[in-house]
């Protein structure tokens, strides 16, 4: 039997609800594990933990919204990354973690030798833990990294902080998603992301919805896509002071490129081989996938 999911949101769960979570981690029987928003005492928590250790197959666990409240929870949690094998994607969401909470993850996040896909928006996450994630998005292909990374809405980080990730950002030889909507970024710190991007091999989608940009922004990135070679395919500004005349051309080249790319991948042949696609469907719902293209 293939294994399933496992979706509760917005629930206190009851002891004999999280047993019959435990046993079917334990029975590998869970691809996907979402509790988020509920309410689960520390106990249950640590039982939930610990089926997250014992498990082979679990690929995607989501405790967004609040579930990792405290830093024995973190610690907890962090234990059981180190244990766990097989997880691919992990949500924190919403979570009170603070830099403190980072440093507690760091050793876990960094070692997994399966995690491709982490969110830690709205984590209150501040400059010390955005330089240990600039650690998990490696410059070369010694040791694996993040393909997918959503730092949404964590305002505490300084311009010092986002200058650090997006050097990261440059020279990662694997990251495709960069979530960092929400965040009071501005013009100036929009102009190094725009460096970071066209020195990118890598990056495909960059989100920077609500990030205090205006034209001045646009117009840096327009003439990075128009001018230069990019992995870029997907730029989203809405929610900015931005032209909609302005975000259409990024757009429409946008779209130009990456038909070319589509083309020249029929003229190689390409359609035969296996590749990693990575698909976004909004939050708590990310996912990596093994298909054929």
């Amino acid at each position: 039997m293939l294994p399933g999911s496992i979706q509760i949101t917005g629930e206190a769960l009851s002891g004999a609800e999280i047993k019959d979570i435990c046993d079917s981690l334990k029975e590998n029987s869970v691809r996907l594990l979402s509790v988020r928003g509920c309410q689960l005492s520390d106990r249950d928590f640590g039982r939930v933990c610990r089926g997250v250790a014992e498990s082979h197959s679990l690929a995607q666990l989501n405790l967004n919204l609040g579930v990792v409240s405290t830093i024995d929870r973190t610690k907890q949690l962090a234990d059981a990354l180190k244990a766990n094998r097989s997880v691919q994607t992990l949500f924190l969401h919403g979570s009170p973690l603070l830099d403190a909470g980072l440093v507690t993850l760091n050793g876990a996040l960094s070692a997994h030798p399966s995690l491709v896909s982490l969110d830690l928006g709205d984590c209150m996450l501040g400059d010390e833990a955005v330089r240990l994630i600039c650690g998990m998005l490696p410059p070369d292909g010694a040791k694996s990294g993040l393909k997918e990374l959503t730092l949404s809405a964590n305002p505490a980080v300084s311009t010092q902080g986002w200058a650090r990730l997006a050097i990261a950002v440059a020279h990662s030889s694997q990251l495709r998603v960069l979530n960092l909507d929400y965040n009071p970024l501005g013009d100036h710190i929009a102009g190094m992301l725009a460096v970071a991007v066209s020195s990118s091999r890598t990056l495909e989608v960059l989100d920077l919805e609500g990030t205090g940009l205006t034209n001045q922004s646009a117009q840096v990135f327009l003439d990075m896509v128009e001018n230069y070679p990019t992995s870029l395919r997907v730029l989203v500004l809405a929610e900015n002071d931005i032209s909609p005349e302005l975000q259409q051309q990024i757009s429409d080249l946008l779209s130009e490129g990456e038909e070319e790319e589509d083309k020249d991948g029929e003229a190689r042949g390409n359609s035969s081989s296996s590749q990693m696609v990575l698909m976004t469907s909004g939050l708590g719902e990310s996912f990596l996938a093994e298909t054929e293209m």
